[in-house]
């Protein structure tokens, strides 16, 4: 008599960071398990992060950027990745996918045991005239990442625009700068890097026009300027600008319109609704990555993060789910660091705005150091911004701006943050010391000393 149980065949949306982490782990704990993934492009398992720095040539090859080659999941740990195939639909009524076969133009429907989606997030770009113009890019995809090399390769522009000052937009002007363009960046907010507060956002703002960069703050994209299909101009609510090409770094939003009709629940930004366990509403389908929502550990409320470690931790916390086991993600505090040039940006927790909107009383102070003893050759300058609860003197955020040896800092402030620790809990900390890595007192430290006075 058989006893064997068959397990339910796992579909997968989405082969990059938190598709393949998940799929990865289920092959690795349920070896004979059938494992199929849809992927609209051509690359599966590669560092997004990376793309800037591609193109910058800092990283030579492309292939340096692929952790996993489809080839290499089909044949050596046998999950069937079918590459140019686009999930357009899903059913869940009846646990099916529509796919769209990139490659000949057909659809077909697929069944499903248990399904994940995992289709991460997608440039945005208000939809404005000249928008379909060629040399306007989006860099969200290594697909995207490879369009922008080819066109600096092959058409040789000297003047770009971005359009947005966050974390793509400044590690792309880093890029174009290198390859020898004349950058200008237009901003809609006062400040680039909007998930900073304003004076620590300016600051950087600061930072980026002594880099021969040239940034306009408080402007609006109204259309772009094309010439025979393609853009040679940004045209924003202030000013017209040369451009040969141009960056979208405006933000992204999740990859989930296709979910229309499909009952599966969505929340903040239009993001997938997912507890724990990275399951949704629906039994039998899960979410992970750049599409689904993140709980916030300081203000306890939903929220969207777009950020590859997420990602990967998600992935492999739905992939250990479907594989039986009962694992849970208990939240992030949005850690992310960014670098431009010689200048080094970090943030973690919350800002000023968000304290002031959740009408948590708070008190603020800034503080500014050295990356290493004072005496010591390559001491950099440093900032550390801390926010703390009145009173309680309970950690809530932290922002970092200096040059090598700054940004990496914010991880004391995020683990600060994720275990609820106090001002005098971070100064009592026994960190590490010697004249070639920080003062005595690390900036982090003196900025909590100096933000305990006002508890």
């Amino acid at each position: 008599m058989n006893n064997k149980i068959t397990l339910p065949k796992l579909v997968v949306i989405g082969g990059d960071a938190a598709g393949m982490s998940a799929a990865s782990k289920v092959r690795r704990e349920q070896p004979e398990r059938e494992i199929l993934v849809f992927e609209k492009s051509r690359y599966t398992s590669y560092s997004a992060c990376g793309i800037p720095y591609f193109i910058s040539e800092t990283v030579p090859e492309v292939e340096e950027l692929i952790v996993r080659s489809p080839e290499e999941f089909r044949n050596k740990y046998n999950i069937n990745v079918k590459t140019l195939h686009e999930v357009t639909e899903v059913d869940t009524k009846n646990k099916r996918v529509k796919v769209l076969d990139i490659g000949n133009q057909t659809e077909f429907w697929e069944d499903y045991g248990q399904l994940l989606i995992a289709t991460g997030a997608k440039a945005y770009c208000p939809d404005v005239e000249g928008y379909g113009a060629e040399g306007i890019f989006g860099v969200s995809t290594l697909k995207s990442g490879i369009k922008v090399e080819n066109f600096i390769e092959y058409q040789k522009p000297e003047t770009a625009v971005i359009v947005g000052g966050g974390y793509i937009g400044l590690e792309m002007a880093e890029a174009l700068l290198i390859r020898g363009l004349k950058v200008t960046i237009i901003n809609r907010g006062s400040h680039v890097m909007n998930t900073l507060d304003a004076d620590m956002g300016n600051k950087i703002s600061e930072a980026i026009r002594s880099l021969d960069i040239t940034l306009y703050c408080n402007e609006g994209l109204k259309s772009f300027k094309t010439e025979d299909g393609k853009v040679t101009g940004v045209i924003s609510d202030k000013r017209e600008i040369k451009a040969d090409m141009v960056i979208l770094g405006m933000g992204s939003s999740p990859n989930t319109d296709f979910l229309k009709g499909s009952g599966i629940a969505l929340g903040v930004k239009n993001a997938i609704k997912v507890n724990g366990r990275m399951q949704t509403n629906i039994e039998d389908v899960y979410a992970a990555g750049d599409c689904t929502e993140t709980l916030d550990l300081v203000s306890k409320k939903h929220t969207h993060i777009a950020l590859g470690t997420i990602a990967n931790k998600t992935g492999l916390v739905a992939g250990s789910n479907l594989a039986g086991e009962n694992i849970t993600f208990p939240g992030a505090v949005g850690t992310a660091v960014c670098k431009l040039c010689k200048y080094e940006v970090a943030r973690t927790g919350l800002r000023e705005r968000d304290l002031e909107k959740l009408e948590i009383e708070y008190v603020a102070a800034s503080i500014n150091s050295k990356t290493r003893a004072h005496y010591y050759p390559g001491a950099k300058d440093i900032t550390v911004k801390l926010l703390a609860e009145k009173n309680s003197g309970r950690l809530l955020g932290g922002q970092i701006i200096g040059e090598e040896g700054a940004a990496k800092r914010i991880d004391v402030i995020a683990t600060a943050l994720t275990y609820n620790l106090t001002l005098q809990n971070i100064i009592d900390l026994d960190l590490s010391y010697a004249p070639p890595f920080s003062p005595v007192w690390d900036p982090v430290q003196t900025a909590a000393r100096h933000l305990i006075k006002q508890i």
